[in-house]
């Protein structure tokens, strides 16, 4: 699976940004996440929509991130309101058949896209 990634950027504190992450190749069954990995830490897990099932997503932007899918447009979107300096990362899609909330359970990484917040 190719994914290539759209709509980091720079926005203030308080602001938004919609990622967005198309599929190519095999996407039937396969669940789609979100990770992000700021400089000098771990990349972390952010969301996840499963091929069935409901969405997960970490304690840090659980109410303030919306992940959503266009099954018919093999796409994932990451809609991120309220963000914080502490959100400031490279995001990553990732598609895996095992998925969840580890690296582990992904077997297909994007080139990442940059997410910059000032205060």
């Amino acid at each position: 699976v190719q994914l290539v990634e759209n709509g980091g950027g720079s926005v203030q504190a308080g602001g938004s940004l919609r990622l967005s992450c198309a599929a190519s190749g095999r996407a039937f069954g396969r669940s789609m996440g979100w990770f992000r990995q700021a400089p000098g830490k771990e990349r972390e897990f952010v969301a996840v929509m499963p091929w069935i099932g409901v969405p997960r997503y970490s304690d840090s932007v659980k109410g303030r991130f919306t992940i959503s899918r266009d099954y018919a447009k093999n796409t994932v979107y990451l809609q991120m309101n309220s963000l914080k300096p502490e959100d400031m990362a490279v995001y990553y899609c990732a598609s895996g058949q095992k998925g969840g909330v580890g690296v582990a359970g992904y077997d297909d990484w994007g080139q990442g896209t940059q997410v910059t917040v000032s205060t």
